[in-house]
């Protein structure tokens, strides 16, 4: 299991007659996600995930995605304070749907699920109800109902534009070396970014249509971003990203190396 669906403990579908008494008092903090070294965004959250967070990309096929990378070594998240508040500008979506989650039935219907391992979960009142005494949706229930289904909707999007990477074949490996202020040094593996001169080399009719569908936007976006991965990553004193042919140098320092394959 990935640290990202390790999220999600124990997730059941939300019913009126299990649920009816359910009620969610939201934490301050998000200490849930304290072991999560990347987190899964969607090309809407781009342009603001881009301001503090290096974009990067993983897995294969129909499971690659962008992440936010939010630390180097495994269960490391550098964006959360000692109180578990976030110290980014911005919070992914993934993090403000939870415990909320869509899951995919057997008839291949979405069905909205929460996780009841959830700290604010309880059956005491406290926070805003999911059904009302009538066994009706709440409002904060539609509320967040909207959201996950506009979440969902922005998944599809973001692997479309996954797909049209992969199939011009301009995403390679890459590893990030960090370099902490005791002398430790970190490496992580097991994500691509994308081949500047490949990017360059892309057919204009296939660069036109991209255009129109803002994801040449989206990988310059990426491409800058990378620029975060020295600054908000701030126990390092150094990191930079490294093409595939760096990956083959054995010479250097033992490190303590994480990665992002699932």
């Amino acid at each position: 299991m990935s640290e990202i669906t390790k999220m999600y403990e124990t997730v059941a579908p939300i019913n009126s007659n299990l649920h009816q008494d359910v009620s969610i008092k939201p934490v301050t903090g998000l200490e849930f996600a304290r072991h999560m070294n990347s987190v899964p965004i969607l090309a809407a959250e781009f342009p603001s995930a881009a301001q503090d967070m290096a974009i990067v990309f993983a897995g294969e096929g129909d499971d690659l995605m962008p992440l936010a990378l939010t630390g180097i070594k495994p269960n490391e998240n550098l964006y959360l304070n000692a109180d578990a508040k976030w110290t980014g500008r911005y919070v992914p979506a993934f993090f403000r749907r939870y415990p909320f989650i869509f899951a995919r039935g057997d008839d291949d219907r979405m069905t909205l699920c929460i996780d009841e391992t959830f700290a604010g979960v309880n059956r005491d009142g406290r926070g805003e109800r999911l059904f009302d005494a009538d066994g009706n949706r709440t409002q904060y229930l539609e509320n967040m109902l909207d959201f996950v289904t506009q979440f969902q909707r922005q998944h599809i999007v973001t692997q479309a534009f996954c797909k049209r990477l992969e199939a011009l074949d301009v995403l390679e490996p890459a590893t990030l070396n960090a370099s902490a202020k005791d002398g430790e040094t970190s490496r992580l593996v097991g994500f691509k970014v994308i081949n500047r001169q490949k990017f360059k080399a892309i057919d204009d009719a296939t660069l036109q249509d991209m255009f129109r569908s803002d994801e040449i936007e989206l990988c310059y976006l990426h491409l800058h971003s990378l620029q975060n991965l020295g600054i908000k990553l701030n126990d390092s004193t150094s990191a930079t990203a490294a093409d595939a042919a760096d990956q083959d140098d054995d010479t250097g320092p033992d490190v303590d190396e994480g990665s992002l394959v699932h």
